[in-house]
């Protein structure tokens, strides 16, 4: 099986360095046949993992592949942890990314940089993959760094547009701060056991577990709580959680392809994965994991806030990936990794759904974006508002949709934990539902219904773009139903997961359920659902009857509004306090740092004494033999003196 799973992860490496290197030459036919054709070997070879490990119940394999060096008895490798997680979101990953390359062909046809493109979203697909295939913390750290060099690429792939130059940097300087976060967890993981495998940690956790630490000289912090925080730093920047949120909204700069890669199947889940496999170290500290909670339920609810007021398509479709992003989280630190990857999974589907339907459109109305530019276009283009329709659907959470099952099954474990923050976390994600509803169905009606604005010319989108369409929105319909038993309560996830005992809020979820059917019966009944059809309400009166009342809204409650229109004045934060302080102090250390201590004084200060010192050695060298007998004669004096009085 070593093959299969080296071959997972090189055929698209194959694919992105072929079309980088000789695009050009061999065309764009023959271009987009040869990344296609990588992905697609590598999701056709995932299907036999998740055959192996999910259906058939194989054992884990983790195993070196090679061993890149060794420093002082620390072996740095590379090589394959493959369990059931793993299977899970290398099937994932590699069919979202295999839809995402054939709806490419279409959406980037006109564009000049067509191989180069194929070429970053193949490289993705490998960074991605190294991630969640890695048996230590130096490949995860490889593959995190990867997708993060890729995403500033493909971010900024439209190079000459300002904004897009602007969004790129962003994205790069957020995730530093992240990621610097990340290392510092891996170095503290070092220190702490001698090694980063991941199973020889895992055997050390309850040790790291008893043991604390001094930041600051006279307090003693516990180790593992050190750790895990580090470590979640890293998944805020990747997994793009408040504060270190700032940068996915602005990311939709990029061409659509690559908002859908990066936000449903790549980037922004490689935080909630990383979590979850590091899950027996989170389970040893509950203060991370109600830290990490905290998190989860503020973004799940005021993201989501911010969605209601965007009149980009791409824009409110990224402030709901926040949001759920948010749920994923929030499920992590209640201990139900299970839900939060089962959620991961099925958001993947509809989310790409959305992305490239909300690209079908932008194509059909010539790459126009705005909202209140759209409307009354699902006669001309039936297939995308169908699809765009089940989408939507499966988001907001409409029981037997896919979207249904995980995001109910996450509220309930949040309810059913006692863990410190849950109450406010339920309501926060609660709340999140009548929000998620509300500007999903804002979008969905804006956009296919309501006052025309459509062309003579509009017509459905090709092929080629509905066919990836229609292929994700079999999964957002079905997926949820088919993998709720098997991956919540079953064999699940096995031993890819640790949860403690006490920790054990799926449990409680196990007890009452029967079967699918029964649980999306169950869930017509419920307060989720209930709000979720006042969203709906809501959203069809403001935006079908009384279309004027938005506007008198936002004039009532302006000072609101401009609070949500300036993102609760994250930016200007930032920007005031990091990116201006900042640039004043590297002001003032090129000033006196640069300029004077080190050009000034070390670098010209040295020069300048060296030619005064010869100036003054010059003078000695008169040329007359009289001057060097002196000379001679004034050195033999103060030998003479010297010895005589040591002497």
């Amino acid at each position: 099986m070593q093959n299969v799973y080296l071959w997972i992860v090189l055929a698209p490496l194959c694919g992105a360095v072929i079309t980088g290197l000789f695009g050009p030459k061999i065309g764009r036919s023959r271009s987009h046949l040869v990344a296609i054709s990588g992905v697609a070997i590598s999701f056709l070879l995932s299907l036999v993992v998740v055959y192996q490990h999910i259906l058939n119940g194989a054992a884990p394999y983790d195993s070196t592949v090679y061993t890149w060096m060794t420093i002082e008895g620390i072996c740095l490798k590379i090589g394959f942890l493959v369990d059931n997680l793993t299977a899970v979101m290398i099937c994932t990953v590699t069919f979202i990314s295999l839809m995402v390359h054939i709806y490419t062909v279409g959406y980037m046809q006109d564009d000049d940089g067509y191989q180069r493109f194929f070429s970053y979203i193949s490289l993705f697909t490998f960074a991605m993959l190294m991630l969640v295939m890695a048996n230590n913390f130096l490949q995860l750290f490889f593959g995190w760094e990867g997708v993060g060099l890729v995403s500033y690429l493909l971010i900024g792939f439209w190079y000459k547009r300002e904004s897009a130059i602007y969004a790129s940097f962003k994205a790069f300087l957020v995730n530093r701060v992240g990621d610097f976060g990340f290392l510092l967890g891996i170095a503290a993981v070092l220190m702490a056991c001698n090694s980063i495998d991941y199973a020889e940690v895992f055997i050390a956790a309850p040790m790291i577990a008893r043991s604390t630490i001094q930041i600051i000289p006279g307090v003693d912090w516990s180790l593992m709580t050190l750790i895990c925080i580090l470590l979640f730093i890293g998944a805020m920047g990747k997994s793009a959680q408040v504060p270190l949120h700032v940068w996915l909204p602005d990311s939709m700069e990029g061409p659509t392809p690559i908002s859908a890669l990066i936000h449903a199947a790549t980037m922004v889940t490689a935080g909630i994965f990383m979590v979850a496999r590091m899950s027996p170290l989170f389970e040893l500290s509950e203060t991370a994991l109600s830290f990490i909670l905290v998190i989860g339920s503020v973004t799940a609810l005021f993201m989501g806030f911010l969605g209601i007021i965007q009149n980009d398509i791409k824009r409110v479709i990224a402030y709901s990936t926040l949001s759920q992003l948010g749920y994923m989280t929030a499920a992590l630190g209640v201990s139900a990794y299970p839900a939060a990857i089962f959620h991961l999974m099925t958001h993947a589907f509809f989310k790409a759904l959305l992305f490239l339907g909300a690209g079908s459109v932008i194509i059909a109305m010539h790459h126009e974006q705005d909202i209140r530019k759209m409307g009354g276009i699902w006669k001309q283009m039936p297939i995308t508002w169908f699809t765009f329709l089940i989408g939507t659907l499966s988001l907001v959470g409409v029981p037997g949709f896919s979207g249904f099952y995980s995001k109910d099954s996450i509220l309930e474990a949040v309810y059913a934990s006692h863990i410190s923050s849950a109450s406010f976390a339920y309501f926060s994600m609660i709340l999140g539902v009548f929000v998620t509803s509300f500007y999903s169905f804002r979008l969905y009606f804006t956009v296919f219904h309501g006052e025309t604005h459509i062309q003579e010319h509009l017509h459905e989108t090709p092929l080629v773009v509905t066919i990836p369409l229609i292929l994700l929105s079999i999964p957002s319909v079905v997926i949820g139903a088919i993998t709720i038993e098997p991956l919540l309560f079953d064999t699940g996830f096995g031993s890819s997961v640790f949860v403690a005992p006490d920790h054990n809020v799926l449990g409680h979820l196990e007890l009452v359920f029967h079967n699918s059917i029964s649980f999306g019966l169950h869930g017509l009944i419920g307060l989720p659902f209930f709000l979720v059809l006042a969203g709906f309400g809501a959203a069809f009166y403001l935006y079908l009857i009384k279309q004027e009342l938005p506007e008198l809204i936002k004039q009532r409650f302006y000072k609101i509004y401009n609070v949500m229109d300036h993102k609760y004045f994250f930016d200007e934060i930032y920007q005031l306090f990091f990116v201006h302080c900042g640039q004043k102090l590297g002001t003032v250390l090129w000033k006196f740092g640069d300029a004077g201590l080190i050009d000034g004084l070390l670098v010209n200060g040295s020069a300048q004494l060296v030619v005064w010192f010869a100036s003054m050695v010059r003078r000695l060298q008169s040329g007359y033999l009289y001057t060097y007998a002196f000379a001679m004669i004034i050195g033999l004096l103060i030998f003479l003196t010297w010895f005589i009085t040591t002497h």
